[in-house]
């Protein structure tokens, strides 16, 4: 297996992996539960520079050629410049403005998604991503990891209290009461 950064030309596969993390999400933004309209809309920020789901943004794990896994982080200073062009699309293709509450805040690298395909999932890929992550944000650039995390997803949960991020505070985004977390 390998990590290495996102490539543009890494859109369409990376996409619905993930998809699998923020379904919900994304449906609330489109306005409606249609799997294949919620991939194309990832799929085109993904292969698009300047917005929270950019190739800029995302690590993948690679197996054999095929894209297994992603984790998609950005400075969370930047986090309303980088949806703007998310809004904006909303609004120009399913007349959507929806309502966002702030998922992080400055002084912190932002874990928007972790997701592993489905085939992969069990054997450790997105723990390797967060390592990964940790190491190269925390240990090397000395920055803070932040997440937001389910509470109704207490595998998750324990998982990111493991390997050492910790409770911040609840957060209250999407319609779901979450628990902020971060690493540092």
């Amino acid at each position: 297996m390998r990590i290495r950064k996102a490539l543009p030309t890494d859109a369409i596969a990376i996409a619905p992996i993930m998809l699998t993390a923020m379904e919900e999400i994304i449906y609330y933004f489109i306005g409606e539960q249609d799997r294949h309209k919620a991939i194309t809309f990832l799929a085109y920020h993904i292969a698009r520079s300047g917005n929270q789901y950019s190739y800029e943004y995302i690590i993948v794990a690679e197996e054999d050629g095929n894209i297994i896994g992603q984790i998609c982080l950005y400075p969370g200073d930047a986090l309303e410049q980088l949806r703007a062009p998310i809004l904006s699309y909303l609004y120009t293709h399913f007349k959507r403005q929806p309502d966002l509450g702030n998922e992080t805040q400055t002084g912190e690298v932002y874990i928007d998604t972790l997701a592993v395909s489905a085939a992969a999932q069990g054997k450790g890929i997105g723990k390797k991503l967060l390592l990964y992550a940790i190491d190269f944000f925390v240990h090397r650039q000395k920055e803070v990891l932040g997440l937001l995390v389910d509470k109704e997803n207490p595998k998750a949960r324990k998982l990111y209290l493991n390997m050492g991020f910790k409770p911040v505070k609840d957060v209250h985004v999407f319609g779901k009461e979450l628990e902020h977390m971060q690493y540092s």
